[in-house]
């Protein structure tokens, strides 16, 4: 018998039957997951609600239908008629200006549970703007699309903090978007006049697609759950010189390049829990390795609960390195790992990732203070 799904209703659809005394002049800092449960979009809703005056777009847009990177001029949104600011990009302070000329500032966004993902960084750096100005921020929650039980990678490493990754924590942290910004405005020092509103029936233990709600790809190349939960661990192949699968229909599920070698690296990794390695083969239409035929590897996910895509990505990518002259690295793959340890001259893959779990478990302890659920 099939399991039946959990209902959820995220935090705007509480506002939404609930209300919510949102005073002033406000904007809403969201992008394409910003709906309820009928997919009608949350600005609709607050415009009913309060004096919505103003939208605020992260990486990929209000509309999520801009690539990874591309930067976004301010416009007016077609379908609300409300002006549109970019918080994505080189020169945003036109619209930090006009974010704090408001009242309350609103984030409602889908995150996918992954350090380096951007539009946690979007939120953070607009508390801190608010924090400065006097001025109120709230977030509607929402589900950590993988789950909130497990926390595994690295804990950045300060010296690497950039916009893939602010602050110490793990690769996967285990936290909604609301307690992320609640531990964050603490342990940070934001001090933010931060108000987090709950989800209803979500347990941690829940993935997306155990729950009633529809999965609207946060990004262009996050269309599922499983590919959210492989990014964990194949993200850090943007900074290669290996297609990390964009321009194919199963991105970050398969990486590979025209030089690879993909028997060879299996039969080094060898079985790996919860997943299976297969060697495969594809042609992006975008991207890296564009139009050029690779050969591959796909990870085919067959037990979420033991699978360690961190893990993974990690022997992935030293066995690619062992066994290919070709494999080039950007120095910025550092601000992915999270830590250069992997550049060191005795650098071992089971003692680093034993080493990273118990710095992962040490804060995911900590982080339990700031649970909602």
């Amino acid at each position: 018998m099939k399991k039946a799904k959990q209902k959820v209703l995220c935090g705007a659809d509480v506002v939404a039957k609930n209300g919510f005394d949102l005073q002033g002049k406000c904007g809403l800092i969201t992008n394409h997951t910003g709906v309820l449960r009928n997919l009608s979009s949350t600005a609709d809703m607050l415009k009913e609600k309060c004096n919505l005056t103003a939208l605020f777009g992260p990486e990929h847009g209000v509309r999520g239908d801009v690539q990874a990177g591309l930067n976004i001029t301010s416009y007016t949104d077609r379908k609300t008629k409300l002006p549109v600011y970019s918080l994505y990009g080189d020169d945003i302070s036109e619209s930090e200006k006009m974010l704090i000329s408001l009242d309350t500032v609103i984030f409602d966004i889908q995150d996918v549970g992954a350090r380096f993902y951007t539009y946690a960084y979007t939120m953070t750096d607009a508390m801190k703007l608010c924090a400065e100005n006097g001025i109120r921020f709230v977030v509607l929650d929402r589900p950590n699309p993988i789950g909130g039980k497990k926390a595994e990678g690295t804990v950045l490493d300060r010296r690497f903090s950039s916009f893939v990754g602010r602050f110490p924590t793990p690769t996967r942290s285990g936290l909604t978007i609301g307690e992320f910004a609640l531990m964050m405005n603490e342990v940070e020092n934001i001090g933010c006049n931060l108000t987090v509103i709950p989800m209803e029936g979500w347990k941690r233990e829940l993935y997306y697609d155990e729950t009633d709600l529809v999965f609207i790809q946060p990004s262009p190349n996050i269309p599922t759950v499983d590919t959210a939960l492989v990014y964990i661990g194949t993200c850090i192949f943007e900074e290669t010189n290996l297609s990390e699968g964009r321009g194919t229909t199963k991105p970050f599920e398969m990486i590979g390049a025209p030089w690879l070698n993909s028997r060879a690296v299996i039969e080094m990794i060898g079985r790996q829990d919860g997943v299976i390695l297969r060697e495969c083969s594809f042609t992006p239409t975008f991207s890296d390795h564009k139009d050029s035929f690779c050969h591959g590897i796909q990870l085919h996910i067959t037990d979420r609960e033991s699978f360690s895509p961190f893990a993974v990505g990690i022997r992935l990518l030293d066995a690619i390195r062992k066994t290919h002259s070709e494999l080039k690295t950007a120095s910025d793959i550092v601000n992915l790992i999270g830590t250069d340890d992997i550049f060191r001259s005795d650098f071992s893959t089971d003692s680093f990732i034993e080493r990273e779990m118990q710095k992962t478990a040490e804060w995911q302890a900590l982080s339990k203070k700031w649970y909602l659920y």
